[in-house]
């Protein structure tokens, strides 16, 4: 497998625009608090190394030291000489206030939150197609080159996950419909670690990244859609075939 692709300097903000070292290390922080709020990563859950929280995310090592401090400032992360990081405590509202966010964990049905999905990313799909630009279309292969070197970690690659989605929701320079389209990506992804680990399932996941960065690559609005539907729709039935696993384990 080659080597992972890091973003220089000047393309970062293609990640998170131009903000000083402070404000980076605090969106990263952000960006892990987000992970426990989700359920992704659990109290007791180790984090992924430095280095390879570096490469998810396309930042310095000394970033994620930074981030990873002031999570555990507030007793958010525990942090151990000669171990790994863990989840300290799954309330992060102290990271996460003011924070932008709708939240869709509540009593909605997964049919449901799909059909919004798939109004929301066409929507996104066919807007960054005409927009893209060379800086978001490196930091999208970065990602994918990412998501690749993940050696089947599922929290690992829905990190990554999370940030090529990030990436391309805000490429259609609609914060709406970017903080929309994000809340949506949150629906019970507490379950996508469990659907992730199974086998193929990050290979498949790789490839329909790989569709949607082509077709906004070609500046194919058209295909861009077709893409993004057919990686929601994947999701979509993976997640109804687990749930569904579960209830008939439960009877």
């Amino acid at each position: 497998m080659g080597q992972v692709r890091r973003l220089p300097p000047e393309n970062t903000k293609a990640l998170m625009g131009q903000v000083s070292r402070q404000s980076v290390r605090a969106a990263i922080a952000e960006k892990l608090a987000a992970l426990i709020a989700s359920g992704v990563l659990a109290v007791g859950d180790e984090l992924p190394g430095e280095r390879e929280l570096a490469t998810s995310l396309s930042v310095s090592r000394e970033t994620i030291r930074g981030a990873i401090a002031i999570l555990a400032a507030h007793g958010i992360l525990r942090v151990a000489h000669g171990a790994r990081t863990s989840v300290a405590k799954a309330d992060v509202s102290a990271v996460l206030a003011g924070v932008s966010a709708i939240d869709w964990a509540g009593p909605y049905d997964l049919e449901s939150v799909h059909a919004a999905r798939l109004l929301i990313e066409r929507r996104i799909a066919a807007s960054a197609a005409a927009r893209m630009s060379p800086e978001t279309l490196t930091a999208l292969r970065a990602s994918i080159d990412a998501q690749t070197e993940c050696d089947g970690d599922p929290v690992r690659f829905l990190l990554c996950d999370r940030e090529f989605h990030a990436i391309l929701y805000r490429a259609a320079g609609n914060e709406v419909f970017a903080d929309m389209a994000m809340s949506l990506y949150n629906h019970l992804l507490d379950h996508r670690r469990r659907i992730v680990a199974r086998a193929g399932a990050v290979g498949q996941s790789i490839a329909d990244h790989r569709a949607i960065l082509d077709a906004l690559g070609a500046g194919d609005a058209d295909a861009a859609v077709a893409a993004v539907e057919t990686h929601a729709t994947r999701i979509y039935e993976t997640t109804r075939a687990f749930l569904d696993g579960r209830r008939e384990r439960a009877t």
